[in-house]
C-alpha cells in the first residue's frame, strides 16, 4: 500500500508541520538520508508543497487538544516557503492559539534574499537554528550548504536579527556528531550572541 505523503504529524507532544521537501543544505547527518517518516507520520517526502488550504484541512483532521506547540519542520527547510508559513502561523495562532516554533538552519535571509526575521514578530514564540558546529570550515563540510562559505555566517547574523522579534531563540547541535570540546565552543558562542544552547537527540 502507498504511503500517504504527510502534512501534518505528531512528535512527542507536538504538532509538526512539513511544509517543503527543498532546502538549502545537505547535511551530513540528515533523517531524511535513510528514512521516509518522523514521529507519528506516513512519508514525509512530498507528491507536491501543500497549499495554505491543505495545510488548514490537515489541521482539521487532528485533535489539536493533544498538542502543546506547532513546529514548522518536516523534511525540507520551513523557510523555503516563507510566505505560506507566515499564513500558517497566523491561521495557527488565530484559529488554535497556541505556540508556535520555528526548526531552521538559519539560512532564510539568503533563502529569500532579503531580512526575514522582522515577519516572525508576534507570530514565533521559538526559533531553534542549527549551529551543529563551532567552525566555519567544518560547518560548511557537514552542512553542505549551496550557499558556501556565505552560510555560516549569514546563519549567525540570522540569530542576532532573531532575538529583536522572537522571545526564545536557541541554537542546536546533534549528540553524538560533535566533540565535548566543540560542544563547550558552541555553548561559548551562545553565550557570547545571549541565546540557549540545546544538544539536541539525533533522532529529534
Amino acid at each position: 500500500m502507498e504511503k500517504k505523503m504527510t502534512i501534518v504529524y505528531k512528535v512527542h507532544q507536538n504538532a509538526y508541520v512539513n511544509l517543503t521537501n527543498r532546502c538549502s543544505s545537505a547535511c551530513t547527518f540528515c533523517l531524511r538520508q535513510n528514512r521516509d517518516r518522523v514521529g507519528e507520520s506516513d512519508s514525509l517526502w512530498l507528491d507536491h508543497e501543500p497549499s495554505l488550504e491543505e495545510v488548514k484541512e490537515a489541521f482539521a483532521q487532528q485533535d489539536m487538544s493533544q498538542y502543546q506547540e506547532v513546529v514548522f519542520c518536516g523534511f525540507g527547510e520551513p523557510t523555503e516557503r516563507w510566505e505560506v508559513l507566515l499564513q500558517v502561523a497566523k491561521f495557527v495562532k488565530e484559529t488554535y492559539h497556541m505556540p508556535i516554533r520555528l526548526n531552521t538552519n538559519g539560512q532564510g535571509n539568503l533563502i529569500n534574499q532579503r531580512d526575514i526575521t522582522p515577519d516572525m514578530k508576534g507570530l514565533i514564540d521559538t526559533i531553534s537554528i542549527s549551529l551543529n558546529t563551532p567552525n566555519e570550515e567544518k560547518y560548511n563540510a557537514i552542512v553542505r550548504s549551496e550557499f558556501g562559505d556565505k552560510a555560516f555566517s549569514a546563519m549567525l547574523s540570522f540569530v542576532k536579527e532573531a532575538k529583536a522579534y522572537v522571545p526564545n531563540v536557541i541554537l542546536s547541535t546533534v549528540a553524538t556528531t560533535i566533540t565535548t570540546e566543540e560542544e563547550e565552543q558552541c555553548a561559548k558562542i551562545c553565550a557570547d550572541l545571549g541565546v540557549t544552547y540545546r544538544i539536541r537527540p539525533w533522532e529529534d
